[in-house]
């Protein structure tokens, strides 16, 4: 089987459901599921959080971060981060756990190296989302968060399958964009629940199309992934890097300019970063 026709079988199944999870997604998919209920209020949004230990350090760690820690009080009970950080950034922690476990089950050490890629680019995407949403856009944080996390989550899934498909990821990353990633990427979202408009966020992300200065979730997802400083080792070869060009990106903001934004908001964006990353 070529490439192309194996990206066309992943694809075919991801667009019926039939998508091949680590065991332990599954618990991560009831809980963000539990989680998007609009009934789950703090007290069982903490019972949940507090099930998992993993998830209960990472929830404490994020609601101590720069972004979410305003007043400088650091806090130690998975209660009060719950209470701070509210059910819609916990979604966003929930996604970065479901995200990595999708690519937990990666044994080859060179797809393991493009996993741990792809990660970092992720966690950098989303941290400068949530950012930019809030200083720039003004579209809902959490939500760009939300998106950031989960906008590499096809090629994650790729990844996982590669071991079933020798050489796919043979070739150029021309390839992937083009025959792969929407398609994988739309069956991956819709099973995972993620919610339409992030989805057509995430869409608009594949197609390119950007305003500037930015205006929309999609625009600030994209905005975002340019400026991320570890590119999507699925869109790049190893080595090779938009960063550069990226950070040229500049526009008046009222009487400031986005550059001084990024600069003023630099450890905002690394607290969220350094997060994303335990």
């Amino acid at each position: 089987m070529d490439r192309l026709d194996a990206f066309n079988t992943i694809a075919a199944q991801a667009s019926r459901g039939e998508l091949a999870f680590p065991a332990n997604v599954d618990a991560s998919i009831k809980l963000q599921r539990a989680l998007m209920d609009p009934d789950c209020h703090a007290d069982v949004a903490t019972r949940l959080i507090q099930a998992d230990p993993l998830l209960a350090a990472r929830t404490v760690a994020i609601a101590n971060s720069v972004a979410y820690n305003r007043s400088g009080t650091e806090i130690s009970s998975v209660r009060s981060a719950v209470q701070r950080l509210g059910v819609r950034t916990l979604q966003s922690l929930v996604a970065a756990v479901l995200v990595r476990q999708i690519g937990s089950r990666v044994a080859d050490p060179v797809l393991q190296d493009y996993v741990s890629r792809l990660w970092e680019h992720t966690a950098h995407t989303a941290a400068l989302a949530q950012v930019i949403a809030r200083r720039v856009t003004h579209v809902d944080p959490d939500t760009a968060l939300f998106a950031g996390i989960v906008h590499e989550v096809g090629a994650f899934y790729l990844l996982s399958r590669a071991q079933d498909f020798p050489g796919i990821m043979d070739g150029e990353p021309a390839e992937w964009i083009e025959h792969g990633e929407i398609e994988i990427g739309r069956g991956v979202l819709a099973k995972l629940m993620v919610p339409e408009s992030v989805m057509d966020a995430v869409a608009a992300m594949w197609r390119g199309m950007r305003a500037l200065p930015p205006e929309n979730l999609g625009d600030t997802l994209l905005l975002a992934d340019d400026l991320a400083p570890i590119p999507s080792p699925m869109h790049t070869r190893p080595g090779a890097t938009t960063a550069q060009a990226a950070r040229t990106i500049d526009f008046a903001i009222g009487d400031g300019t986005f550059d001084a934004i990024l600069r003023e908001s630099a450890d905002e964006v690394e607290s969220l970063y350094a997060v994303l990353m335990l």
